[in-house]
């Protein structure tokens, strides 16, 4: 026969009005949410939601390819993010990422895997906003300029030669015309001077 004394603590357990283990008080829930953003060529960013009350002072995370059994490990205390950077990652590869939630009695059960999938280097160029300019794209467009300018002050040094050698031509023919002048004067009074007969002049007899 049971003492009464036990019986009377097991119907106030069940009614819920003696204190629970402290076991279960420290049991972390699985964190919600867990998502993948910022997906480039080598990097990611994982983040996740936790139970409001749960007493979490850091997380874990599990970080694994798809077709590979390495595993990847990152653990941080003292912390109330809730995102974490996954760096180093190979390009086009799938990865399998698990997070838990950690508390000075232990940690959560994991969270349902998340599957991503990093970025291609010309997806990467392709998601880049018309209005970013990397410092490569800005040395290409100074090059460029630059031998615009090149050619540009070429053409100007040309036309100014061409310009020079047609002004000094023209100083040349300018020079010439007044000898041109002299010589079609001489010429012109030469042929309208009049030739006379040898001998003396004529004289009719009256």
């Amino acid at each position: 026969m049971a003492e009464p004394g036990f019986s009377a603590a097991v119907l106030l357990l069940l009614l819920g009005f003696l204190p629970r283990s402290s076991g279960a008080d420290t049991l972390l829930s699985a964190p919600l949410n867990v998502t993948i953003k910022e997906i480039e060529v080598n990097s990611a960013l994982v983040t996740w939601e936790i139970l409001e009350g749960d007493p979490v002072i850091g997380f874990a995370i599990t970080q694994q390819k798809k077709d590979a059994r390495m595993l990847r490990f990152i653990q941080e205390v003292n912390t109330s993010m809730h995102s974490c950077a996954l760096w180093d990652l190979d390009e086009d590869t799938e990865y399998i990422v698990h997070v838990q939630s950690i508390s000075m009695g232990g940690s959560s059960p994991p969270s349902e895997p998340i599957l991503f999938r990093t970025a291609k280097e010309p997806e990467k160029m392709a998601s880049k906003s018309p209005d970013e300019v990397t410092m490569e794209e800005f040395g290409q467009a100074t090059q460029l300029r630059a031998g615009e300018l090149i050619i540009i002050v070429v053409v100007l040094i040309m036309w100014a030669g061409v310009i020079a050698l047609f002004c000094r031509q023209y100083d040349i023919i300018k020079d010439n015309e007044p000898n041109n002048n002299k010589d079609k004067a001489k010429n012109s009074s030469e042929c309208s001077t009049p030739e006379h007969p040898q001998g003396g002049l004529l004289r009719s007899n009256v």
